[in-house]
C-alpha cells in the first residue's frame, strides 16, 4: 500500500489484502478534522446508496474520533 506519508510507511497490511501500489490515507483520533471528514464521507457512501453497515461503522468511528482526548492540526514530519 502506498501511504500519503512516508512517515507512515511502517503501518503494513500483514494479510497482503491492500496492493502495493493502491493509494491509503489514514486519519488519527488526535486531528481536529478527522470526525467532520468521517462523517462526510458516511454521508457520501448514503448518497449514493452504498452498504448501510458501512455508513454505521464510519459513523461509530466518527464518535470515537471526537471522544479522543487529545486534538491538534495535522501535520507533517520534518525532512532532513
Amino acid at each position: 500500500m502506498k501511504h500519503f506519508r512516508p512517515d507512515y510507511e511502517r503501518i503494513q497490511d500483514p494479510a497482503g489484502l491492500i496492493p502495493e501500489d493502491e493509494p491509503v490515507f489514514i486519519l488519527r483520533g488526535q486531528d481536529k478534522h478527522a470526525a467532520q471528514t468521517l462523517r462526510y464521507y458516511a454521508y457520501q457512501v448514503f448518497v449514493d446508496n452504498g452498504d448501510l453497515n458501512i455508513v454505521k461503522a464510519v459513523l461509530d468511528g466518527a464518535k470515537l474520533v471526537e471522544a479522543w482526548p487529545k486534538k491538534k492540526s495535522p501535520d507533517m514530519p520534518i525532512k532532513d
